[in-house]
């Protein structure tokens, strides 16, 4: 739907990392930037102001990132849908620009690499596609190609670089290792086999030291192999003894000739690079999740740890202190909040925790976290003294917000989790919505603060999905999965009308005179309708594709927000019906979206864990 005449929203800045790309983060040549991979978008950002750049251009998920020798260019891979190609961009890294895009390998870009003089780019398909490709960097043009294994090998995982020749790189994967020549004149490029004796081993990093003696692979078996790059054969392999729990996802060779090991189990190891015994030169250091990239800085003084659980870390070599850098949702974030009349702070929940976010620097603040349990929804009471939570586990908990300490928990409040919930403005009640179809009204005494179950309302055949108060508290509308919103009267607790169509409703909205409300769903319309009778208004097309997910209003009623599975944030005239601003960053379905107090900022959050912040438009 973006077209060119409509305006587009600015990004600010963005909370997240995509953990699972093996080897995606990169400390740039400069020494003064990091570039990480978020869904399709691969962000630049500066180590010391923070700044954040963003590059986009890709139409999927980004799958591999790797930077030439000088800085001078940035490569990036991507995944796709099954049967068609899948694109290589290569970026002007100084104009932070798009250079060339490369189009020729299938579905996925495993591995990329430049050569040590950027002559060339290898670039090596996923398993659907098994080739390995040079790329001529001057012309932009495929060189050759070949499979990158033997039918009988499994797929290959990795791919890198001669330090010193512009002609000899290496593969490895599962029952390959191979070491390729490029032979220009006749453009072909031929691989010899690695001899690796009995050793059977799934090698999932390559790292090549400096005079291209030897190479090391890191195995899903948790050992190092050290390869002879003349010989093609094993020199050795180790350690014997204690091998990395999980398996070896990054290697990393220092000046010292020692190697830094990143493991599954979020184990980080300096380990003898000399000695086949592979031994430990200090005792390892364990992060949150499996690592996933190690990226040094300049000579390895400084190192960056990247892993799956969406965090990056940074370690001084000296004294071994350890920085959370980038910390970030590894999960679909459900929800977020703002305090009300308050836009320096918001918070989201996704999967077992709630976190609490500084608006302006995208930093974290506080993380509340329940083991095993997925958080549906959360709201700020009016006060500000406590965030209300909704559970998988039917509890209903509410926590101190400076804090993070649990305040109250209201048990069993529904029988098949709570699946929405919102505050009244005087703080005397809450109400919520479970996955039986319920919705349940808790008054909170002022005695003892502790809710207790004033009404129980059984209309709905289905989930609950959205719940929003009038503003002046007298009712409040709730939205289901059964294709109907009701407006209910919170004194007498009946309803006092229902509005039906054919959708699963996925949001609803109170404009804030009360008058009407504003509904959207899975049938990708933009609904009006009166408060006073459930009469339709006016019905507009939200999206092309896809649901429309999230939708909040502005305080003066004047503009409506939307965003959904298109990926796509709108912002809507509420008069006209038309939309004026468009959004385009996420990667992964848009699941809610909130406009800020002050109207500073729009925040989105998506299910591949982003969260996006939008300048809004004044």
């Amino acid at each position: 739907m973006p077209s060119d005449d409509l305006n587009h929203l600015e990004l600010v800045s963005t909370i997240g990392f995509n953990g699972n790309v093996n080897r995606g983060l990169i400390i740039h040549p400069d020494r003064e930037h990091m570039i990480y991979p978020l869904g399709s978008t691969v962000i630049i950002r500066n180590l010391t102001t923070n700044r954040q750049e963003f590059l986009t251009g890709h139409k999927n998920n980004v799958s591999c990132l790797t930077v030439s020798k000088s800085g001078k260019y940035l490569a990036s891979g991507q995944v796709t849908h099954m049967g068609f190609k899948a694109d290589i961009i290569v970026w002007d890294y100084e104009k932070r620009s798009l250079l060339y895009r490369l189009t020729l390998h299938k579905v996925k870009v495993e591995a990329l690499a430049f050569s040590p003089n950027e002559l060339y780019l290898v670039s090596l398909g996923g398993q659907d596609d098994g080739s390995v490709v040079v790329w001529n960097m001057k012309t932009a043009a495929a060189v050759c190609g070949s499979p990158a294994a033997v039918q009988s090998a499994g797929t290959t995982f990795t791919v890198n670089y001669a330090n010193n020749s512009d002609d000899i790189f290496v593969t490895a994967g599962d029952g390959t290792l191979r070491v390729w020549e490029l032979d220009l004149q006749n453009r072909k490029i031929r691989p010899l086999e690695c001899n690796m004796g009995q050793l059977k081993r799934i090698v999932k990093c390559v790292e090549v030291d400096e005079n291209d003696h030897y190479f090391y692979c890191g195995t899903t078996s948790g050992d190092i192999l050290k390869m002879n790059m003349k010989t093609k054969l094993v020199a050795n392999y180790g350690p014997a003894k204690g091998k990395f729990s999980r398996g070896i996802a990054d290697i990393k060779i220092l000046k010292t000739g020692d190697l830094l090991v990143g493991a599954g189990d979020g184990t980080v190891a300096l380990v003898k690079g000399n000695s086949d015994k592979y031994g430990l030169v200090k005792p390892a250091m364990k992060v949150q999740g499996a690592v996933t990239s190690i990226a040094l800085r300049g000579e390895g003084h400084q190192f960056f740890v990247g892993t799956n659980k969406s965090q990056i870390f940074r370690f001084n070599f000296t004294d071994s202190a350890m920085t959370p850098i980038v910390s970030a949702h590894y999960e679909p974030v459900a929800d977020v909040a703002f305090p009300v009349g308050c836009s320096e702070l918001f918070a989201t929940c996704s999967g077992d925790d709630i976190r609490v976010w500084h608006t302006l620097t995208s930093r974290e603040l506080l993380r509340i976290t329940v083991p095993n349990m997925i958080c549906h929804a959360i709201e700020f009471m009016q006060d500000g003294h406590s965030l209300i939570s909704a559970w998988t586990d039917g509890k209903i908990r509410a926590f101190l917000p400076e804090s993070g300490k649990l305040h109250y928990t209201i048990d069993n409040a529904h029988n098949s989790g709570v699946t929405a919930i919102a505050t009244t403005e005087d703080c005397k009640k809450i109400i919520s919505g479970g996955g039986e179809g319920q919705v349940r009204v808790w008054d909170i005494s002022e005695r003892t603060n502790i809710p207790r179950l004033k009404e129980a309302m059984k209309e709905h055949k289905s989930a609950i999905t959205c719940i929003k108060v009038r503003p002046n508290g007298g009712e409040c509308v709730t939205a289901s999965d059964d294709g109907t919103c009701i407006i209910w009267d919170l004194c007498r607790f009946v309803r006092k009308q229902m509005v039906m169509s054919n959708t699963l409703f996925r949001c609803v909205c109170y404009h804030p005179m009360g008058i009407q409300i504003i509904t959207s769903g899975t049938d990708r319309k933009v609904a009006y309708w009166e408060t006073f009778d459930g009469s339709q208004i006016r019905e507009v097309e939200g999206s092309k594709t896809g649901s429309i997910n999230g939708m909040d209003i502005s305080p003066d009623g004047m503009a409506v927000i939307t965003g959904g599975d298109d990926k796509l944030i709108k912002l809507w005239d509420y008069n006209d019906g038309a939309v004026h601003w468009v959004g385009e960053g996420h990667s992964g379905n848009v699941t809610r979206v909130k406009m800020c107090p002050n109207r500073a900022y729009i925040v989105s959050v998506s299910q591949d864990g982003a969260i996006l912040i939008w300048r809004y438009p004044q």
